[in-house]
């Protein structure tokens, strides 16, 4: 049976993921390290790891395999779970691929060296979540689970 992993730490769509996992029957795994108030529903499991660099990548990556969908914002384990064979999302719909994971690799070491290079240059964060990320989030989620269902 395939299953939705969530890398939940910072996800702006536990809500949007559970419904439509819920609604495919999908079981769907949480994984945090801890902080989030878990689910009553009986397909979504909460899995809290220890604390540490990495911990809930490395179990989620552990884990996924052809069939199974992960919705993460860390392009390194969108990479290795993208080399299991598993289907992965960013939270705001884009799909990363064999095909675009090289590139987005490169891309965060680029912008990581900048910032290393000149830490006062580089502030802030990104453009603020949107509704509109939201609804792409929830059209490429319904499409990625039809396609792993085959």
């Amino acid at each position: 049976m395939s299953t939705l992993y969530i890398d939940a730490d910072a996800c702006p769509v536990k809500a949007e993921a559970e419904r439509v996992a819920t609604r495919h029957k999908w079981r769907m795994f949480v994984v945090s390290n801890g902080g989030l108030r878990p689910s009553q529903n009986p397909l979504v499991e909460n899995v809290i790891v220890d604390a540490g660099a990495d911990v809930a990548d490395m179990w989620i990556a552990e884990r996924c395999g052809p069939g199974d969908v992960v919705v993460t914002g860390d392009i390194p384990l969108a990479a290795k779970c993208i080399e299991a064979g598993a289907r992965v999302l960013r939270h705001n719909g884009e799909r990363f691929t064999e095909a675009n994971i090289g590139q987005q690799l490169a891309m965060r070491d680029l912008m990581a060296d900048l910032r290393a290079a000149n830490p006062l240059g580089m502030q802030g964060g990104g453009k603020a979540f949107s509704k509109a990320d939201r609804s792409r989030f929830l059209d490429a989620l319904e499409r990625e689970i039809r396609a792993a269902k085959g």
